[in-house]
């Protein structure tokens, strides 16, 4: 049965959505998920989590509930099976989250409650170069992506192929990754931003750090995804790629 909750819209209105929560299961695997819609959905963002990390990641939950507070719908799911998180090597298959990132679009496309509302992807880790390969392979049924303290890097040859507006979010103290989202950004097509957070690690703990995660992330998607909430992603060309 879903379970029903409230909270206070952060930023926007003193409104309080109504937010509808069911776990789910992604087909044809059977990925086990979490969807939280809340009343009056303006966009979907779907979380593809790092390495070592799950659907239960404590980061991504605030992160999906201030999107939830906001009018975002959300889907956290784990990427890998039970039997298959034991393999290190599968937590590095960018091409394999990648297809299972896609499969999770197709589902959410499907689903009457919020398969009308635009598409955003928000990647961790390796799960950033994952949705960057998933946008890639979707094309327009993807309204924008944001990368959280991510390697855009293993995404490879498939940045040339990226056309959505992208958002790459780094903590300023995070060596060495800093200059790996430079990278990527360079080789990025369409609208692409690097954001630094001052004085942030890799997994942003210091205080107000993942607040401005949070900022920085429903910005973009409401400037992306919110303004078009008319636009179906079942118009785009996913079908054809099934």
């Amino acid at each position: 049965m879903p379970q029903m909750s409230a909270a206070s819209r952060e930023g926007k209105s003193k409104a309080r959505p109504m937010i509808v929560s069911r776990e789910v299961l992604i087909p044809p695997l059977g990925l086990a998920g979490t969807l939280n819609r809340p009343d009056g959905a303006r966009a979907m963002v779907i979380f593809a989590h790092g390495s070592g990390s799950s659907r239960f990641s404590p980061r991504n939950i605030r992160v999906a509930e201030a999107f939830n507070r906001r009018g975002i719908a959300t889907l956290l799911f784990d990427l890998l099976l039970p039997l298959e998180e034991g393999d290190r090597r599968n937590v590095f298959d960018i091409n394999l989250l990648a297809r299972r990132l896609t499969q999770a679009v197709r589902w959410v496309t499907d689903e009457p409650e919020v398969g009308h509302l635009p598409i955003g992807l928000f990647g961790a880790s390796t799960g950033a170069a994952a949705a960057l390969v998933a946008a890639s392979m979707l094309g327009d049924c993807i309204g924008a992506v944001v990368s959280r303290g991510g390697r855009p890097d293993l995404a490879g040859d498939a940045l040339a192929h990226v056309r959505v507006p992208t958002l790459l979010i780094v903590g300023g103290a995070d060596d060495g990754v800093i200059e790996l989202n430079q990278w990527a950004l360079e080789r990025l097509e369409g609208e692409k931003t690097l954001q630094i957070v001052p004085g942030a690690t890799h997994l942003f703990p210091e205080p107000g750090a993942l607040e401005s995660v949070i900022e920085l992330a429903a910005e973009w998607f409401e400037s992306h995804l919110a303004d078009e909430h008319h636009r179906s992603p079942k118009a785009s060309g996913l079908d054809a790629r099934r």
